[in-house]
C-alpha cells in the first residue's frame, strides 16, 4: 500500500475507524492521531489544523480504542532531559514535553497580535536579575523547571510581531518563516557540504540563482552563498574585491600590496569600516563620501575623493553603494556611481541589506536601477563564477574529499568564512513558495503606502518637523516631535538642547507603559530624532494614528 506521508501516522490501524474515507483525509488523520498520543495530543494537534464542523471526528465510542488522559498524564516535576529520547520508551514524554513547549509558543503567537497587550513588559535589568533565577547550576533543573524558564523568557521577551512594534529593521512574524526556523531546527544539519544538507544547498542554489535574475544579471549567472546578515556580507564584499585585484594577499596578506582606500557614503552601514577593520586594511583606509539633505552620496565628490586618492598614491579598490540606508531609508544613485567604478577600474559593491527588497515590487524597484552594474551585492551573492571558491577555499580534506561520487560544485562550505553555515536559506525559500514573488510585492507597497500616510500625517501637524523634506525613500521616517514647551522657544542652541533631549524620554516612556516601540537617534549635527520604520506586515493606518497620538500624549508634558 501506499504511503500517505504525515496523514497516514496511525498506520493500517487507522482504517478501522475511518469507514470509507481515505488516511489522506484530516478526519481519519485525526482519529489516528487520537489513538496514537496520549495526553491529549492527537486533539489538540487536530484543533490547531482547524477541521471544520462537518470533518470533526466523532466521539469515540465506548468500545473503541482511545486515549485515556489520566493513564497519558505526565509528571514533569519528576522529570528531567535524561528522561528524553534518546532514553528507553522516552517517546511519549518527549511528545508530552514537546506538546507542552509548543502550547506555550502558540498562546505566545497569539498574544502578539493582540493590540489589547503590552508590547513588552518592561524591568530594567537589575530588577530582571533579581525576579527570576537564571544562574546555571551543577544539578540539572527538572523539566518543569525547564518549562518555567520558557514561559518567564517569552513573558519579558520582546514582541516583534506586535501591530505597534517599530523598533529598527524588524518584519514582525511570519507563520511560514516559523514553520520553516522549526523544521530547520528539526533537521539540526549545517550547510558545508551536500552530503549533510542536500536539499537546503539545492534550495540554496536556487534562491540565490532566482535573486540574480531578479538584479539583472543574464541568465541568472552566477555565484553565492546566503549569509547570516548584512554586515558579514559587506565583509565578504571587501574580501572578494582585494582578492580579485591582489591574489597574492591569500598566502602574504597585506604587505603584499600596495595601500588601498575603499569608499562609501557618510550615511553607510557602520559595518563597511568594522569589515576593513578585520581585514587589515584599516578604518582610516576607507573614505567617507558626502552625502545630499536626504543621505544620497553625491557622485561628484566620490570622483573627486578617487582622484585625490590616486595622487597620494593609494589604490581605489572598492566602492560601496548603499540601497537603502539604515537611517533615511535613501537609495545612492547607482547608475552615476556604475559609471565612476568602471572609469577607475574599482569593484562596485551595493549594499541593500534594508532596500534591495524593492526589486520585488513593479512600483518601486526603479529605486534600484544600476543593481545589475554592481561586482556583488547582499544577499550574499557574487557576479563572478568561482571568485569566492578561489578566495576562501582551503581544501580541508576531512570534508572537501575530491573523490565523492556526486558533483563537487554542491558542497559549498570551501567558499564561505565560517566553516559550519546555519541553514537560513529555508525560512526565505519556504516563505517566498508561501506568498510568491507577487505575495512579497504586495507586502512591500503595504509598508510603503503606511510610511506615506505617516508622512503626509505629520508633514504640516502642529508640534511635528521632518528631518529632511520630501517623501520617504523607503519605509523610514525621520522626524522630531515638538511638545508645547519648546515650539515656540527663540533661543535655537537653547531649543536644540532641549529637543535632544525629548526622544530618548519619550522612548522611555513607551517601553514603560508597554504601549509601542519606535527607535530615535542623532545623526550629524542634527539632535535626536525619531526614525520610524514600518515592515510588519500586522500594522495597519489605525496603528500609524495610534502611534502619533500616543507619542503626543507621552510627550505633552516635556
Amino acid at each position: 500500500m501506499a504511503s500517505h506521508g504525515f496523514w497516514s501516522l496511525g498506520g493500517d490501524n487507522a482504517g478501522a475507524n475511518t469507514g470509507n474515507q481515505s488516511p489522506s483525509t484530516p478526519r481519519a488523520w485525526c482519529q489516528a492521531a487520537a489513538q496514537k498520543f496520549s495526553g491529549g495530543i492527537g486533539s489538540k494537534l487536530c484543533a490547531l489544523l482547524n477541521v471544520g464542523e462537518g470533518e470533526r471526528p466523532a466521539e469515540p465510542a465506548a468500545n473503541n480504542k482511545s486515549c485515556d488522559c489520566s493513564k497519558g498524564a505526565v509528571v514533569f516535576s519528576d522529570l528531567y532531559s535524561t528522561d528524553l529520547l534518546p532514553a528507553m520508551d522516552g517517546d511519549t514524554k518527549t511528545m508530552t514535553f514537546l506538546q507542552e513547549v509548543v502550547d506555550i509558543l502558540l498562546a505566545y503567537i497569539v498574544e502578539s497580535f493582540d493590540r489589547e497587550t503590552k508590547v513588552i513588559d518592561f524591568h530594567y535589568p537589575n530588577e530582571l536579575l533579581q525576579m527570576n533565577n537564571w544562574e546555571l547550576q551543577h544539578d540539572p533543573a527538572t523539566l518543569d523547571d525547564i518549562l518555567i524558564s520558557c514561559r518567564a523568557t517569552l513573558k519579558y521577551a520582546i514582541k516583534t510581531a506586535h501591530p505597534r512594534y517599530f523598533n529598527q529593521l524588524s518584519t514582525g512574524l511570519d507563520m511560514v518563516g516559523l514553520a520553516a526556523d522549526w523544521l530547520t531546527s528539526t533537521a539540526n544539519t549545517n550547510m558545508f557540504t551536500y552530503e549533510v544538507a542536500p536539499v537546503f544547498v539545492l534550495l540554496e542554489y536556487v534562491t540565490l540563482k532566482k535573486m540574480r535574475e531578479i538584479i539583472g544579471w543574464p541568465d541568472g549567472r552566477g555565484d553565492g552563498i546566503f549569509s547570516p546578515g548584512g554586515a558579514i556580507s559587506n565583509m565578504y564584499a571587501m574580501l572578494l574585491a582585494r582578492f580579485k585585484m591582489f591574489p597574492e594577499v591569500k598566502e602574504k596578506g597585506m604587505s603584499s600590496v600596495p595601500r588601498l582606500v575603499a569608499f562609501t557614503s557618510e550615511h553607510s552601514h557602520f559595518s563597511i569600516k568594522k569589515g576593513a577593520a578585520a581585514l587589515g586594511i584599516g578604518t582610516e583606509s576607507v573614505i567617507c563620501i558626502k552625502a545630499d539633505e536626504s543621505g544620497k552620496l553625491i557622485p561628484a565628490d566620490l570622483e573627486r575623493r578617487i582622484l585625490e586618492a590616486k595622487q597620494k598614491g593609494f589604490v581605489p579598490f572598492f566602492v560601496s553603494a548603499t540601497a537603502g540606508t539604515t537611517v533615511y531609508g535613501a537609495f545612492d544613485p547607482l547608475i552615476a556611481i556604475s559609471d565612476i567604478c568602471k572609469k577607475y577600474n574599482i569593484w562596485m559593491h551595493v549594499d541593500g541589506a534594508w532596500g534591495e527588497n524593492l526589486l520585488m515590487s513593479r512600483r518601486h524597484r526603479w529605486k534600484l536601477d544600476g543593481t545589475e552594474a554592481a561586482r556583488c551585492c547582499d544577499g550574499w551573492v557574487s557576479a563572478s563564477q568561482g571568485l569566492m571558491q578561489n578566495c576562501n577555499q582551503m581544501h580541508a580534506c576531512y570534508l572537501f574529499q575530491q573523490d565523492k561520487h556526486y558533483d563537487l560544485s554542491y558542497d559549498t562550505g570551501d567558499k564561505a568564512l565560517q566553516c559550519g553555515r546555519h541553514v537560513d536559506i529555508f525560512k526565505l525559500w519556504l516563505m517566498w513558495r508561501a506568498k510568491g514573488t507577487i505575495g512579497f510585492e504586495a507586502q512591500i507597497d503595504k509598508c510603503l503606502e503606511l510610511s506615506e500616510y505617516l508622512y503626509n500625517k505629520i508633514k504640516d501637524r502642529e508640534g511635528y518637523e521632518m528631518v529632511f523634506d520630501g517623501k520617504p525613500q523607503h519605509t523610514n521616517v525621520c522626524f522630531w516631535y515638538l511638545p508645547p514647551g519648546i515650539r515656540y522657544m527663540e533661543d535655537k542652541e537653547e531649543r536644540k538642547k532641549h529637543l535632544h533631549k525629548v526622544a530618548p524620554v519619550i522612548k522611555a516612556r513607551m517601553m514603560e507603559y508597554g504601549t509601542t516601540m519606535v527607535s530615535y537617534q542623532p545623526q550629524g549635527d542634527k539632535v535626536n530624532f525619531f526614525r520610524m520604520v514600518i515592515s510588519n506586515p500586522a500594522a495597519t493606518f489605525e496603528d500609524i494614528d495610534f502611534l502619533i497620538e500616543e507619542i503626543e500624549r507621552l510627550g505633552q508634558d516635556l
